[in-house]
């Protein structure tokens, strides 16, 4: 995402655990158009401390991306390891949330926040029960985020992304839609939402996900 951005003429703070990534790559590519700072989400401390260091600065977009799965996806809430448990919730929920609380008000009034939920996050559409606790997690996501919205409905867009099944570390190799093709979609309709204050769950095709 944050090339794609780049690609489009805007500039980036990005945020990453360690050194060596691909986006310490695009920063050596593109300098002066990419920030890099360190930050593990689920160290409250870190979060307040770039927080801290970027007060005073306005963005057009601050989007959340943080993710994990339990190491055995298939396990029920009977099966999984309670640290297990605790790990995907305090970053799926937890420590996406305090990003939020910290980073979206630097958003400028006409511009967005998004944060990448998943389709998975529906009630609505759990038909087959697998993936139980990070279904969970992104369902308490997207409650947490309402709660959020409900506080701050008429500042800015905010954004629930479910981006579908994309061949990504997390998504896995059987997906059947590449970064390539879904980042500039994902993109589009963040940008899209700028200026329409409220919150809502949406796919990357711009259309309304079932809650």
């Amino acid at each position: 995402m944050a090339a794609e951005f780049v690609g489009r003429g805007w500039g980036v703070v990005g945020t990453v655990r360690g050194g060596g990534t691909p986006l310490h790559d695009l920063a050596a590519e593109q300098p002066g158009r990419v920030e890099i700072a360190m930050l593990d989400m689920t160290d409250q401390g870190q979060i307040q401390a770039l927080r801290d260091r970027l007060a005073g600065r306005g963005f057009d977009v601050v989007f959340i991306n943080a993710g994990v799965v339990n190491r055995r996806p298939s396990d029920t809430m009977a099966e999984v390891a309670t640290d297990e448990f605790l790990h995907v919730m305090a970053t799926n929920v937890l420590g996406a949330m305090r990003a939020v609380e910290a980073f979206g008000a630097l958003v400028r009034p006409d511009g967005v926040i998004g944060v990448m939920s998943s389709g998975q996050g529906s009630i609505a559409n759990n038909a087959n029960g697998v993936n139980d606790v990070y279904r969970a997690s992104k369902a308490a996501l997207n409650q947490a985020m309402a709660s959020y919205a409900g506080r701050h409905k008429d500042e800015r867009a905010m954004v629930l992304m479910a981006p579908g099944w994309i061949r990504t570390e997390l998504g896995g190799p059987g997906a059947p839609v590449g970064v390539e093709e879904a980042v500039p979609q994902i993109v589009d309709v963040l940008l899209d939402q700028r200026g329409i204050p409220g919150l809502r769950f949406l796919d990357r095709q711009g259309r309304t996900a079932l809650w």
